[in-house]
């Protein structure tokens, strides 16, 4: 099961990596032109939001049953364990909660270039904290 497990995180990053840069361009896009906000902006971030928590359960079911995972955890003089257990699922819960709450507060804003900004912000943050804690030599 932990090959399987391994294999569909490392895959299912490329999609949610991909969703996610494109929200963030989206957003980006959107605030610069002054464009209205649609349903089609709406679905691009929602999909982004949507793979990245799919990321999130992939990794979590990980976590549990990897060798670098939580039975890892506590060895911090090992800089590629501690990055495993402990640096990349911590920094990528809270980039997901950051994204879950650029969701959230779009929600309650009327004006488009407020939306645009609340998405390019935290989903941009969600975004750089996620490609700064990528195991890059695990990931292939």
């Amino acid at each position: 099961m932990y090959p399987f497990l391994k294999q569909l995180h490392s895959g299912w990053a490329y999609l949610a990596l991909l969703l996610l840069l494109f929200a963030v361009i989206n957003s980006i896009i959107g605030l610069t032109s002054k464009k209205e906000f649609t349903a089609k902006d709406r679905k691009i971030s929602l999909f982004a939001l949507i793979g990245t928590h799919t990321q999130l359960l992939i990794g979590l079911i990980l976590y549990f049953v990897s060798p670098l995972g939580k039975d890892a955890f506590g060895q911090m003089s090992n800089a590629a364990l501690r990055l495993t257990s402990l640096e990349h699922p911590l920094i990528n819960l809270i980039a997901i909660v950051l994204i879950t709450i650029g969701w959230s507060k779009h929600k309650k804003l009327i004006n488009s270039e407020a939306k645009f900004k609340t998405f390019a912000i935290y989903y941009g943050l969600g975004l750089i904290l996620i490609l700064s804690r990528i195991p890059w030599s695990l990931w292939f």
